[in-house]
């Protein structure tokens, strides 16, 4: 089983076409949607009392949800804007509500999952719930966003040292590194101050790069000719790679299971990128056979 903890939001997104407002979103719920076709999920999360029952129904096909809980007051929100180009999104408005002073707790049916995703969290809820857990886990894997690289990076740091692998896009991981925009070097100086074995660094359309050992593997994007909406592109990336090494379930992950992995994890995020919100994970991943078919088309379309 895997655990994912994070955030279930409501969103209201503006793209060059079109605005949608107060659609179910977040990390949790990207990253566990797309985890969820490769392995059983447990969702780790709180939300308000105004999360409509429709949003509960879908999170339900996808997860078990005796880890989400419900607080008074309003649902985590998040406002942003895309421009004309679709590859940069302005922050407008973020409202924590019922997310802030929150104490994630872990309900006695996760007890023994061996796979942890903290999504892009708060780090010190994240390093909570994870010494929850103790020494039974197989793969721990982390997010993290710039807010909290800003706000708590000691905690960030110390997240990172208890993973087994950590992602974050090149903006982050520049500022993670107080460095220049050398990915390498900041990949560098990144795993020596943490001690994280896999670093994973993404960076949008143009895929996302895998350091471990001093050693580095490019993976371009799945490309497509229309991107509708990139929002959870990048959490729908990171359910898909932990959710498929779950899946497998071995003793030991050898680094050919991670690069097929990541495979799935750029397969994934093309789906996610296809559709207005969650749209894209729902609608165009049905099922496994349209998942493997892409995977395959991706995988033959990389040089040789």
């Amino acid at each position: 089983m895997l655990t994912i903890f994070g955030t279930v939001a409501l969103d209201t997104i503006t793209t060059p076409k079109k605005t949608l407002k107060n659609s179910l979103g977040g990390a949790a719920a990207y990253a566990a949607i797309s985890a969820s076709h490769f392995t059983k999920v447990g969702l780790v999360a709180v939300v308000g009392t105004d999360l409509p029952n429709k949003d509960y129904k879908i999170l339900s096909r996808h997860a078990t949800l005796d880890g989400l809980i419900t607080r008074p007051g309003k649902t985590f929100r998040y406002e942003g804007k895309y421009d004309k180009t679709m590859s940069t999104r302005t922050t407008l408005n973020t409202e924590l509500n019922v997310i802030e002073g929150f104490t994630p707790t872990l309900p006695n049916t996760y007890a023994s999952s061996r796979y942890v995703y903290l999504a892009n969290n708060d780090p010190d809820q994240n390093i909570t719930l994870l010494e929850k857990f103790g020494k039974g886990v197989k793969m721990s894997m982390c997010d993290t966003i710039d807010f909290w690289i800003n706000t708590k990076r000691a905690s960030v740091i110390k997240m990172m040292k208890m993973v087994d692998v950590a992602v974050m896009n090149d903006e982050e991981a520049v500022l993670l590194a107080q460095s220049e925009d050398n990915l390498a070097q900041c990949a560098k100086k990144i795993q020596k101050e943490t001690g994280v074995p896999y670093l994973i660094i993404k960076k949008n359309q143009h895929g996302s790069l895998l350091f471990y050992k001093s050693k580095i593997v490019a993976a371009p994007a799945y490309t497509l000719e229309n991107v509708v909406d990139p929002t959870g592109a990048g959490d729908a990336y990171a359910g898909a790679i932990i959710g498929y090494i779950a899946g497998l379930d071995k003793q030991t992950m050898s680094i050919k299971d991670l690069k097929r992995a990541i495979t799935y994890g750029n397969v994934m995020g093309s789906f996610a990128v296809e559709g207005y919100g969650l749209d894209g994970l729902l609608s165009k991943a049905k099922n496994t056979r349209v998942i493997n078919l892409r995977a395959t088309k991706y995988t033959n379309s990389l040089p040789l």
